[in-house]
């Protein structure tokens, strides 16, 4: 971001000698105006469409196929609709804590974005504690649902609120634990740092860095799932128990907010993934024009980041949702417990091999990609003895 400043400054754009301030601020307000409403809110709409394609892929079905050219115009549809919609507040409800709730909601989706790291530069602001940022900020969706639920002063509501304040901070447990083997590993919170600490080819990835890092690794992908809500650990909704949970009681335009935020999450969830274990922006170095390199880690970023997504959508079309003793059985029993081996292995293994071991990286890979291999032919076997018909069109 101060290399981005100075070049500004240093084109003339803002005459001679402009107050360094002034440009910062102008240049932050403009990249801000433009992550979060030229990406964050229409990413967390557009997916809307995306997931629904997906599942009806999965399922066997067609999907929203009508408003637009294959349906892409539907999350416009919907949220029309629900602009329409009477905005309704229970005469029995706080009316104060029931309008305030969906904000807070929407305010822990927005802020994560400011240390996003889209490429080297491509960075609001590069904090040095940015990893804790992002996900101290996301925690703050448990209080606007847990408020949502009581102030809806209904007993669907409550118990869905209830629910996700149990779940989403159970969880954060062994989310945050998950961060510290990347973080013995590269000794810094700096998003960016962890970034650059890691290279293009997955063999340098922590994903692979060694095994206590590829056990984080699945740990804070599924513990991420359970703090977005994401089936199968929807629980706080759970439409087949609680009628919409927490959401029960809301209309309109408030009731999107909640679900714009739950989806839009799902790049948080990409981004957060994408940083930590899948190398981030990394590119190889194949041009010294510094615009281009930026486009080409900003591609690599958000395909990474999207295939994060999709994998999120697969799990969502494929399993059912598990119970909640299940959910809080394999929180504290399981993940905790293991989470602190992982940092524990990841200190000792730091301690003897400083800078990797040279070989483990590549038998990490091997591994992963044989276990890839045996799931693609479980899947051909269960195709083929289905006797399934086949669509490879990605429109139907």
């Amino acid at each position: 971001m101060e290399r981005l400043i100075n070049d500004i400054i240093a084109s003339g754009a803002f005459g001679k000698n402009p107050p360094l301030e002034l440009v910062a601020a102008l240049v932050i307000f403009v990249l801000s105006a433009v992550v979060f409403l030229g990406v964050a809110f229409p990413f967390a709409g557009i997916v809307t469409w995306v997931e629904r394609r997906v599942w009806a892929r999965i399922q066997s079905r067609i999907g929203p196929n009508r408003v637009g050219p294959n349906g892409v115009l539907q999350f416009l549809a919907d949220g029309i609709k629900h602009i329409c919609k009477e905005d309704i507040i229970p005469d029995e409800s706080d009316p104060r804590l029931f309008k305030l709730a969906p904000y807070l909601v929407i305010l822990a989706f927005v802020l994560p974005w400011a240390v996003m790291p889209f490429s080297q530069d491509l960075i609001l602001a590069d904090m040095n504690v940015g990893i804790l940022y992002m996900t101290a900020i996301t925690a703050l969706t448990v209080v606007g649902v847990l408020m949502a639920g009581w102030a809806s002063n209904d007993k669907w509501s409550l118990i869905g609120g209830i629910r996700s304040a149990a779940q989403i901070v159970s969880y954060e447990i062994p989310a945050g634990l998950a961060i510290f083997p990347v973080v013995l590993m590269t000794g810094s919170l700096s998003m960016q740092s962890i970034i650059m600490a890691q290279g293009w080819a997955p063999i340098d990835w922590f994903l692979f860095a060694n095994p206590f890092s590829f056990v984080a690794a699945n740990i804070m992908f599924i513990s991420l799932l359970a703090e977005g809500n994401r089936t199968p650990f929807d629980l706080p909704e759970a439409e087949s128990e609680l009628v919409a949970g927490f959401a029960t009681e809301y209309s309109g335009m408030r009731y999107v907010f909640f679900f714009m935020a739950e989806w839009g999450n799902t790049f948080i969830l990409g981004a957060i993934m994408a940083t930590l274990f899948l190398g981030g922006w990394q590119f190889p170095h194949v041009t010294e024009n510094r615009v281009a390199m930026n486009v080409l880690q900003l591609i690599t970023f958000n395909l990474k980041v999207l295939g994060v997504v999709f994998v999120a959508m697969w799990i969502r079309g494929t399993l059912p949702r598990v119970r909640i003793d299940q959910l809080m059985t394999l929180c504290w029993k399981y993940f905790v417990p293991i989470s602190f081996a992982s940092i524990i292995g990841t200190a000792i293994w730091v301690a003897i091999w400083p800078n990797g071991a040279p070989l483990v990286p590549w038998a990490m890979f091997g591994l992963g990609a044989a276990v890839g291999v045996v799931f693609l032919q479980r899947v051909v076997y269960y195709v083929r003895r289905s006797h399934m018909e086949l669509y490879f069109k990605p429109i139907i």
